[in-house]
């Protein structure tokens, strides 16, 4: 999802981009169907668990500016695969740090990070008893939750030292959640809007979800890259929360998406399946962007709603010839 939006809006500033595939992405490559015949856009082959292979991927493309959006991005999956989140998500952007620092040339680098790294935001702090804050912002400690806000973490604290170590232009955009029509289905919000066009076309009776009352600040995806190109054009490099500050729950999420379809009680369409409850989850994950929105100019457009709505049209406009 923000490789294919983060091509979009570097091809309209006349940037020459390089994309990474690997052999088993090649059939995944309907987010940037639409790009692949622009002679502005290059795939080249690497692997975040093959250092050669990045380090060829650098000589091929020769760049000024390196975003890494790769990884095993599930936290659900996470728990299910940890080993390989570790090695790809955490250990894999180490590999890509090297293969830099390696190739030279000084490059621009930013790190795709993750409010995962904060963890549950409604605890208290075990070591001094103190509460946390109601919005996590750069200052805010992490306690990661899952496999997969580990790795996010290693990552994250990696970019920040070879920064200080090395003298490399090394930024982290602490993403919090975001959404948009290209979102996987594998992730609850587009598993929702999804299965909502499905409900309108009659080709589903029902949603299986997991905790309803899961809190998250859900901002949209094209906003999100382009912040992440803010930072890379500053002359310092630093590490900026991106956030919209506003926290909804899936409840707000279904509210929306079924309104959207006429249907104002969506309860009866609702299976609450306790396979996807898991007892480490982050209650609430809410930013602070005012770091974002002084030094960069950054602030989100997008009101959440209407996000909603446009990912479930999405849905209803792709499935609607199925239903025929």
């Amino acid at each position: 999802m923000d490789g294919s939006h983060l091509a979009d809006l570097l091809v309209t500033k006349n940037y020459e981009v390089f994309g990474t595939v690997r052999n088993s992405s090649a059939a995944k490559m309907l987010n940037i169907k639409h790009l692949l015949n622009n002679s502005k856009i290059h795939l080249v082959k690497g692997d975040l668990t093959n250092r050669q292979s990045l380090l060829r991927c650098l000589k091929a493309a020769e760049p000024d500016e390196v975003y890494n959006l790769a990884g095993q991005s599930s936290v659900g999956i996470s728990w299910d695969t940890p080993e390989e989140t570790s090695e790809v998500t955490g250990v894999g952007t180490l590999r890509l740090l090297e293969a830099i620092r390696e190739y030279g040339k000084k490059i621009r680098f930013c790190q795709a990070s993750s409010s995962e790294i904060f963890g549950n935001t409604t605890n208290f702090y075990p070591w001094d008893k103190m509460p946390k804050k109601e919005k996590s912002d750069e200052s805010t400690p992490f306690d990661p939750r899952s496999p997969y806000g580990v790795s996010k973490l290693f990552a994250h604290c990696l970019t920040k030292n070879y920064r200080q170590n090395f003298g490399m232009f090394n930024c982290s955009a602490i993403l919090f959640n975001h959404e948009g029509p290209r979102r996987s289905s594998i992730f609850v919000t587009r598993k929702i809007s999804e299965t909502v066009a499905k409900i309108a076309l009659g080709l589903a009776k029902s949603i299986s979800l997991g905790d309803l009352n899961a809190r998250r600040d859900w901002g949209y995806a094209p906003e999100y890259v382009e912040a992440m190109w803010l930072m890379l054009q500053q002359n310092k490099p630093d590490d900026y929360v991106i956030a919209t500050g506003i926290s909804h729950n899936i409840r707000d999420f279904l509210n929306c998406a079924f309104k959207y379809i006429g249907i104002a009680d969506w309860r009866n369409y609702i299976v609450v399946d306790e396979r996807y409850i898991r007892l480490a989850e982050p209650d609430v994950l809410c930013g602070d962007a005012s770091k974002a929105k002084r030094l960069l100019g950054w602030e989100p457009k997008m009101k959440f709603e209407k996000m909603v709505e446009e990912m479930v049209q999405n849905d209803l406009d792709r499935l609607a010839h199925v239903s025929r």
